[in-house]
């Protein structure tokens, strides 16, 4: 199994569940995490990525880590610098048009969306409201092409559409599409030579259907022009993906994987979980367990089931443990105090 391993982890694409696969096969294996100084939670996003933004790194004895997966704005010569060479590099995609509605209510606080009502009325002016020179613009447009270390806000030309796509393709070995998240597990499995409980997950961080509405065509094409740039990264990587997935594993072969898969998870689901499904955030009786709050957006979380058996409920615990809480576990497991 591959054990070194760097994910971009995009924003609102289902990254904090591949997260949490990461976070539990490195536990598991006892491999090293690449933490944000200090042990924070992004590695001072937005911020292009610097080596010295990792705790424990330091130029003059490089230290490799073997897994980097916290949110950070994509610099390959600096990640090169905390990860061994060997290193598998993959990412998460979404939809923009699904992306963007998303990021509307999640950073509903941000100066391009604090003060419109709703995304159609951003979408109308988005000028008006949006300016570049803020520090969080990049949540209103082009997410995406921000997280891999383009510029949201260039030139729409096949040129350099072209060139954006040719040097993702040159960083990453492949990359996984959030709306066939089973699909891409499968993916991941398979390139990076793990067994089917290492990519088991419930869905983390995601948000209550309550605050989700349909959105209508003509808000559909104006969010494709206004993120052409990310509908341009995720058309091409959505068909590549595809085409990876016919040529590696075949369609028939995809098909049984992708049952096993949810045939385990709806194992662990009835073993693990009370009610089965994830629950509104008042209703998470356990509060190491509910995840943080965001923007409008209400993110669910899970109960556990009550009188498991010691290894049962530490397994089904760390499937549910949102990432904030997660992250700084294993950050304290990785810097404890050595014992004299």
């Amino acid at each position: 199994p591959h054990t070194d391993i760097v994910f971009l982890k995009v924003h609102k694409s289902a990254s904090s569940t591949v997260m949490n696969i990461l976070f539990r096969f490195g536990e598991r294996h006892h491999l090293t995490f690449a933490f944000p100084l200090g042990g924070g939670y992004q590695l001072f996003y937005p911020n292009h990525f610097l080596a010295r933004f990792v705790q424990g790194f330091s130029p003059g004895a490089p230290r490799r880590f073997n897994i980097l997966c916290h949110h950070m704005r994509f610099l390959r010569p600096e990640v090169q610098k905390v990860v061994p060479s060997s290193a598998v590099y993959f990412s998460i995609l979404r939809n923009p048009v699904q992306l963007m509605e998303s990021s509307f209510m999640y950073y509903k606080g941000a100066s391009a969306f604090s003060h419109v009502r709703s995304l159609e009325e951003f979408l109308t002016e988005p000028h008006r409201y949006y300016n570049p020179a803020s520090g969080d613009s990049h949540y209103a447009r082009n997410l995406m092409t921000f997280d891999f270390g383009f510029n949201p806000n260039g030139e729409v030309s096949p040129e350099r559409v072209q060139l954006m796509l040719k040097a993702i393709e040159a960083s990453f070995d492949f990359l996984l599409i959030s709306e066939y998240f089973d699909e891409s597990m499968v993916l991941l499995k398979e390139r990076l030579c793990w067994d089917l409980d290492s990519v088991v997950s419930f869905p983390l961080n995601s948000r209550d259907s309550s605050t989700k509405s349909p959105l209508p065509e003509s808000i559909v094409e104006k969010i494709k022009a206004w993120n052409r740039l990310d509908w341009e990264i995720y058309t091409h990587f959505n068909r590549t993906f595809w085409e990876r997935i016919d040529r590696d594993i075949g369609r028939e072969r995809l098909e049984r994987e992708v049952k096993a898969l949810r045939e385990r998870q709806a194992e662990l689901a009835r073993t693990c979980l009370q009610g089965m499904g994830s629950v509104a955030p008042k209703d998470i009786k356990d509060s190491s367990l509910r995840p943080l709050q965001h923007g409008s957006a209400r993110i669910l979380g899970y109960n556990l089931r009550q009188g498991l058996d010691k290894d049962t409920e530490h397994t089904c615990r760390r499937l549910v443990t949102p990432e904030l809480q997660y992250s700084s576990a294993l950050y304290k497991l990785q810097f404890a105090p050595k014992t004299p």
